[in-house]
């Protein structure tokens, strides 16, 4: 695979460290410029983000002398060095809708992981296992934009890889509804304890827009691509409420299903689906995706946060505990890593996938 010219806007926050780190030694990718707000432009990478830098591993040596552009001011020349760039800004979605259209009319695919242009009908947003072929809307975005090659494609809401994967394989099955509760990492919030005091010994139960997305984004990614725009699906019915909890990385769900008359499969066929799941990532044996999608634990007190969050570079998904219910059929737990898998590993590798089937090119 030819290698790509790869800018990440919003490189100071938390998602874009995130970005910067899994750009170091990326097969087909080579971060060759990175840019933030105004307060960050003219800046080394080291000297912007180093006073911030919230990741267990150093900033890359690639990445420390880089000079921060401006994100907005200095578009065109961002545009002009690269051949697509990630997005993590922390604006309002407003302007996030309007910058992201901009590098896309400027002839520079964008792939965000930022919530702005999710409901945009012609703007895929795409979990590369579940939903690949939503990618054909964007010959219909294009057609809207006026561009050739420019675009923009989003990844979903970091929580819903916790549950959205292990309800995916079961949807043959007719499921009919599904509650979920979501205990989520404050990395979620660009935090750590250092900077969220508050946090220790800590659990606040509201997630601003949190539910709303959980419910909602599901509906989407299950949905068709018709009249060059995606229609969301009529169901499941999701019904979801959002903690914040003491935990540094990692989105757990306890998730419960309730599926249509006649349709409930036995505990044995679901986790014989879970095991046998994958899709177009692994099909292309692309650099980010793990082998082993789904992954089930036995033991009764598993999938935990600190020993599971990792598995398979972050990009896995941990389920444990399935059992009947008295209210729904059954239950089961969920545990996905939201900087990685939830966030940037799932842009990186929704990337990927872009360039595989031939969305973006090298210039």
């Amino acid at each position: 695979m030819e290698q790509y010219k790869v800018g990440v806007i919003g490189c100071t926050g938390m998602v874009g460290q995130r970005f910067v780190t899994l750009l170091e030694d990326h097969p087909w990718f080579r971060l060759t410029a990175v840019a933030a707000s105004a307060r960050s432009a003219g800046k080394t990478y080291e000297d912007a983000a180093g006073p911030r830098w919230a990741m267990a591993s150093p900033i890359p040596e690639q990445a420390k002398g880089l000079v921060v552009l401006d994100a907005a001011a200095d578009a065109e020349e961002l545009a002009s060095r690269v051949d697509f760039c990630f997005c993590a800004v922390d604006m309002g979605k407003e302007e996030i809708r309007a910058l992201e259209e901009r590098y896309a009319k400027l002839e520079c695919p964008i792939v965000s992981n930022n919530s702005a242009h999710r409901w945009t009908d012609d703007v895929p947003m795409v979990v590369p296992e579940l939903n690949a072929e939503h990618l054909e809307v964007i010959a219909a975005q294009r057609a809207r934009l006026g561009t050739k090659r420019g675009f923009i494609a989003v990844k979903s809401n970091c929580s819903l890889q916790s549950y959205v994967p292990a309800l995916h394989p079961l949807l043959k099955y007719g499921v009919d509804r599904a509650l979920v509760c979501t205990y989520q990492a404050i990395s979620g919030a660009g935090k750590t304890f250092q900077r969220w005091p508050e946090m220790v010994d800590n659990c606040i139960p509201y997630i601003g827009g949190e539910e709303e997305k959980s419910e909602r984004e599901p509906l989407k990614l299950w949905g068709r691509v018709e009249g060059g725009r995606i229609v969301a699906a009529a169901g499941p019915a999701i019904t979801a409420q959002c903690f914040r909890v003491a935990c540094q990385d990692g989105h757990m769900a306890a998730v419960f299903v309730k599926f249509r008359e006649g349709g409930k499969p036995s505990i044995q066929q679901i986790k014989a689906d879970w095991a046998a799941f994958r899709g177009p990532a692994q099909d292309l044996a692309l650099p980010s995706a793990p082998k082993q999608f789904l992954h089930y634990f036995e033991e009764p007190d598993r999938p935990q946060t600190r020993l599971d969050r990792d598995l398979e570079g972050g990009m896995a998904i941990s389920l444990g505990r399935l059992r009947e219910d008295t209210q729904y059929d059954y239950k089961f737990v969920g545990l996905s890593h939201n900087t990685l898998r939830g966030a940037a590993g799932g842009a990186v590798l929704l990337a990927e996938l872009l360039c595989a089937k031939g969305w973006i090119e090298a210039k």
